[in-house]
């Protein structure tokens, strides 16, 4: 005996027939009791408070963060304030003492090759 594929009117049949059966299984099943739907909304009234007080100290950790960095940078401000406000100028060195200088950086240099 040969499969035989479906027609239309056999698929709509089938579906109907499954939705029968599902609507059927659903009006079968119990109803939840009160009390189990009580404790679950208190679970969920617990569970939520729980998360609005991290949420708020998570808040607060942050505002104290923000207040600390603004103290401190306030307080480099002053103390940027308070310092001269150009840094003293280097004296300028000699032909001398930059060619003394080139001389050691060369010397480490080959130092450091051999």
């Amino acid at each position: 005996m040969a499969y035989k594929t479906p027609g239309f009117t056999e698929r709509t049949a089938a579906a109907r027939a499954a939705k029968q059966r599902a609507l059927d299984q659903l009006r079968e099943k119990p109803a939840v009791d009160p009390e189990v739907i009580a404790a679950r909304q208190a679970a969920r009234a617990a569970r939520e408070a729980a998360e609005a007080e991290r949420r708020a100290a998570r808040q607060q950790a942050i505002a104290e963060a923000k207040a600390a960095k603004a103290a401190k940078a306030e307080a480099a401000a002053q103390t940027a304030a308070s310092a001269p406000a150009t840094p003293e100028p280097k004296p300028e060195r000699t032909e001398a003492e930059r060619k003394a200088a080139r001389d050691a950086r060369y010397a480490a240099r080959k130092a450091r090759k051999r």
